[in-house]
């Protein structure tokens, strides 16, 4: 995700013309066809900040605000305004970390909040204001390290016309200017002097050796308030006079409504209102479960259109035409024809992979309030910068009168980069005249229709005498993510990266490679989803190395070293791994181990599975050893977490999620037709952090797509049986 956002034109005046938003613009409109618009918001790091600092009133120059990211008031507290919104990944810890590391600020007075939404606070690798594509360290490591050195250059400057030294004399220390005679100012009683200062333009940075902060494990800053309960999450939202909103939606893209009586509804106590617009039926009452009642008793025939007799076995026969076909090509080296034509053995398979829902612990949510003239937004989105200009869109109302505030999420995993419910709660509450919470229920976020991409990839490969691979031919088919978002543009390639990132960057020293990709749309809409197209590629790539290994009788952990030597991070992670988890060395009676490297966001990860399989052909997964470069560490502690989370979900996807369609509909809604990982299955996990100099990577993500290929990898080791598809199907395993 991060590669394309990288690549959009984003303009750079956040400006929308209300005289051309149509009134009676639909939701999908807005997705498929106006999203590029909506992301104007431009981006520019905020270190020079006097126009701010010239409105200020006498009051607030007391407070040193040298740029969008620091607040410093007079008792010496700091607050960090964290432009990258808290979704569990640990960011209201991180992105503190680095400011106050170049501020040398004292940690235990540091605070943390949520950006508003503006420009000033773009994520600098999307060019909009959002959260995603384990970005936040990436993108935020050297401008808000420099928001931070430049800060303690002013308060040192104000402390040296206070003293009248020269400034080179003075240090920082933990919140304070320590001077050449042992005087000490805190930064609290300098703020109003410091914000008289010039602001440098280029400060420079600490040298790693000098860290205090980075690279500790801190505890987080967001932890008391979710034991507490205080935090707030979208969902938690209330507004006085609000109605509660729930809606009955369409089945799938382009499903309308045939018929529908909304009298049982409007009868439930409590029902306020019944609105129609583009992805179904609302129900608007004065509480939730006088509006989930209310949709309960709508009577709707709906109107599939074409896609009324879709069932995944169709789905599964599209992808696997589309992966033979495959003719847009994603990477070519050497010459595939002479390299096949060659004596030696050949191995084939097809991989497969399937839609899979988010799952988010917090329901999709949205509180919506169109007022004359102006907007506001409560909403657990990732995207605040692009929910803030389709509002706009939508009502009319300039982007500078809508306000969009960031609350705490309760999980999202890319689902939240969507703007469905910010775009049905603005359109009720335009329609009601009130202010609105619309909240999905488990099972309409199920069947939402935005999955993870379902998948198929077909694999042919030439081994020579020695059992190196001379040749790899991939065909790859997917619908297209960068379709369905509306404003990422396939190049005329006709190559969605997205669905091909974890194949067209294999690693392994391949000399004849034809990497293709074959676009098929059956109708379920697509999305982000942890980790996006590496989930699905790096299970196949990895469970086809290993076969390529099997083929060749080599140990699968050797095998992928011969083949790495050109790849030192690569390598070292495989190395670490395996070294870690005792590869080769004796397990209990019936555990096998298996080995699967990946890379994707800027960082490495290599994972190895122990596993025993039961008589019943249930797997059990015992150990999880993973080792990652991420290049230089923030706070290990959260690495550590976010691999342990990406473990558990890789996981709880391999053994049991899937989303399948029988007449046109989605047949899982709830936990107990779409089962996640329960803790009773979580493997004792190991994470090691390899030592690193280079630039950080993602940590929220990479961890995952390694899991499957490990446990599958593991699974062969143990029964002899390859499997080629997930969920994991225990009754191919079955002992007789």
């Amino acid at each position: 995700m991060d590669k394309q956002f990288t690549r959009m034109n984003v303009e750079n005046s956040g400006q929308v013309d209300p005289s051309k938003a149509k009134a009676g613009i639909s939701r999908r409109g807005l997705l498929k066809g106006s999203g590029s618009a909506a992301l104007v918001l431009g981006f520019a790091v905020p270190l020079a900040s006097e126009r701010l600092l010239a409105s200020q009133s006498n009051a607030a120059k007391q407070v040193f605000a040298p740029n969008a990211f620091i607040r410093i008031t007079p008792d010496n507290k700091i607050k960090v305004i964290s432009c990258s919104v808290e979704m569990g990944q640990g960011v209201m810890t991180a992105v503190p970390m680095l400011l106050a590391e170049e501020l040398d600020a004292d940690w235990s007075m540091i605070s943390v909040e949520h950006a508003p939404t503006d420009p000033a606070h773009n994520n600098p690798m999307f060019g909009i204001q959002g959260t995603g594509g384990s970005t936040s360290i990436r993108a935020h490591w050297q401008p808000l390290r420099k928001a931070g050195a430049a800060a303690r250059l002013m308060l040192v400057s104000a402390a040296a016309a206070k003293w009248k030294v020269e400034p080179a004399t003075l240090r920082t220390d933990k919140g304070f200017v320590v001077g050449p005679a042992g005087q000490r100012a805190s930064y609290g009683s300098l703020a109003q002097a410091a914000s008289a200062q010039p602001i440098p333009k280029d400060p420079p940075l600490k040298d790693s050796r000098d860290f205090k902060l980075l690279g500790k494990p801190l505890k987080r800053l967001d932890t008391p308030s979710k034991i507490n309960g205080s935090v707030k999450y979208g969902i938690d939202t209330q507004v006085k006079g609000m109605l509660v909103a729930v809606m009955a939606r369409a089945p799938l893209p382009g499903a309308k409504p045939a018929r529908i009586d909304d009298s049982k509804a409007k009868a439930v106590k409590g029902v306020q209102q019944v609105i129609t617009i583009d992805t179904g039926v609302a129900v608007l009452a004065t509480g939730y479960w006088a509006a989930k009642k209310g949709r309960d008793a709508l009577d709707i025939t709906w109107n599939n259109g074409t896609n009324a007799s879709l069932t995944s076995a169709m789905i599964t026969f599209i992808l696997a035409d589309g992966a033979e076909k495959a003719p847009s090509v994603a990477k070519e080296a050497g010459n595939i024809r002479d390299a096949a034509a060659n004596n030696g053995s050949k191995v084939s398979a097809q991989y497969e992979a399937p839609y899979l829902a988010h799952a988010c612990m917090e329901p999709m949510n949205c509180t919506a309030w169109v007022k004359p003239g102006a907007v506001e937004i409560w909403a657990s989105t990732q995207a605040q910068g692009p929910a803030r200009g389709i509002v706009a869109q939508l009502t009319g109302v300039p982007p500078e009168k809508v306000t969009v505030n960031a609350t705490m999420i309760g999980g999202t995993f890319g689902r939240r980069f969507a703007h469905d419910f910010v775009i049905d709660a603005t359109l009720l509450s335009k329609q009601s005249g009130k202010p609105v919470k619309l909240i999905y229920t488990r099972e309409d976020d199920m069947a939402a229709g935005f999955y993870r991409p379902a998948s198929v990839a077909k694999f042919e490969a030439v081994l020579d005498s020695q059992g190196r691979p001379t040749m790899l031919k991939a065909g790859a088919s997917s619908s297209s993510i960068m379709a369905a978002t509306g404003f990422m543009k396939i190049p005329d390639s006709g190559v969605d990266s997205l669905a091909m990132e974890g194949i067209s960057d294999q690693p392994y020293d391949i000399p004849n490679l034809r990497l293709t990709y074959g676009q098929r749309e059956p109708a379920p809409r697509v999305w982000f989803w942890r980790s996006v197209g590496h989930s699905q590629n790096i299970f196949f790539v990895e469970g086809f190395i290993d076969e390529l290994a099997v083929a060749a009788k080599k140990d699968p952990y050797e095998y992928r070293r011969s083949l790495l030597a050109k790849q030192p991070r690569y390598l070292a992670v495989l190395d670490a791994a395996a070294q870690r988890a005792g590869w080769g060395q004796p397990l209990p009676a019936g555990v096998f181990r298996g080995i699967a490297v990946g890379f994707s966001f800027g960082s490495y990860v290599a994972e190895v599975a122990e596993v025993s399989v039961a008589a019943d052909g249930t797997p059990k997964v015992h150990r999880v050893v993973a080792a990652i470069d991420c290049g230089m560490t923030v706070n290990p502690a959260i690495i550590r977490n976010q691999i342990e989370g990406s473990i558990a979900m890789g996981l709880s996807a391999a053994l049991h999620e899937k989303i399948t369609f029988k007449d046109g509909k989605v047949e899982q809604n709830n936990f107990h037709d779409y089962p996640i990982l329960r803790m009773s299955e979580m493997p004792k996990v190991e994470v090691h952090i390899l030592p690193s100099t280079e630039a950080p990577g993602g940590v929220g993500e990479p961890g995952t797509p390694p899991l499957a290929p490990a446990v599958v990898n593991a699974i062969f080791a143990a029964t002899g049986k390859r499997l080629r598809s997930l969920p994991i199907d225990a009754s191919t395993l079955k002992r007789a």
